[in-house]
């Protein structure tokens, strides 16, 4: 594994122990002691966690992993999600992106999409609460790029808090494609952080559409805030490696299951 996917492992493990041991990563993640100290040393200027004598102890930040060590988790599985929703995007469309690793594929496959992309004027609008997606796109002269304003969060260089309402309230959005920390077929969508959430459940209200981008490994969980219930998704697209029973469970409550 990389450096950031072996970082990402180690917040996770952090996470789920609230400690971990030198030696016993070392033999988890078939590297040597030295390399472990490095990286919780690392992880520890950036305060994401707090070193101790033979180890580290979680803060409370490893529990919502900065996007750039998100990136490495998934990331085959994120792509192809990422293009099944951008051949959805039909040219004029209004496209809603929250932020995460999944949306930003979605991003990313928009913009190298040849029957939308090598025009001079825009082809397709996006409107974001996300500062690298928006980042991303600026550059492409056939996307026209809306930003909602807002307070940036670090982790996930989303915006959120009242200043990233009023745009939201003032427009419709063909289709919003929502990335999410958990999604289950009874309870609905989820996002760890509550201003996210009141962010992204007003994208979904502005929405014709509501399409659900994430792989098997946020299915039948929940997070701290619901974004919207299970009745607001249009479509879930997911990787093939979720089960039969959990595809069942949301096709049972009307959600158009895409495997990719």
């Amino acid at each position: 594994m990389d450096r950031y996917e072996r970082l990402s492992t180690l917040l996770d493990l952090l996470g789920q122990r609230g400690r971990v041991d030198v030696d016993d990563l070392a033999g988890e993640l078939a590297v040597s002691a030295a390399t472990v100290r490095r990286d919780l040393d690392h992880l520890a200027e950036q305060q994401l966690l707090t070193r101790t004598r033979g180890g580290a102890v979680a803060n409370n930040v490893a529990y919502d992993l900065p996007l750039r060590y998100k990136t490495a988790r998934h990331a085959s599985e994120k792509e192809r999600i990422g293009r099944s929703a951008a051949a959805m995007v039909a040219r004029g469309s209004v496209v809603g992106l929250n932020g995460g690793t999944t949306t930003t594929e979605v991003a990313r496959a928009l913009a190298m999409r040849p029957e939308l992309n090598g025009a001079e004027e825009p082809t397709v609008t996006v409107v974001t609460n996300a500062l690298n997606i928006a980042s991303e796109l600026a550059v492409r002269p056939h996307v026209k790029i809306v930003v909602t304003g807002g307070v940036a969060r670090p982790a996930s260089f989303e915006l959120s808090g009242p200043l990233a309402t009023h745009i939201l309230d003032e427009i419709t959005m063909d289709v919003v494609f929502l990335g999410v920390d958990a999604v289950d077929p009874t309870r609905g969508a989820y996002a760890h952080h509550e201003g996210e959430a009141s962010i992204n459940r007003l994208m979904v209200d502005r929405a014709r559409r509501v399409v659900v981008t994430a792989d098997s490994s946020k299915l039948g969980g929940h997070a701290f805030a619901r974004i919207c219930p299970v009745s607001a998704i249009d479509t879930l697209i997911t990787d093939t490696t979720a089960t039969d029973e959990v595809v069942a469970a949301f096709e049972t409550e009307g959600v158009t299951v895409q495997q990719v």
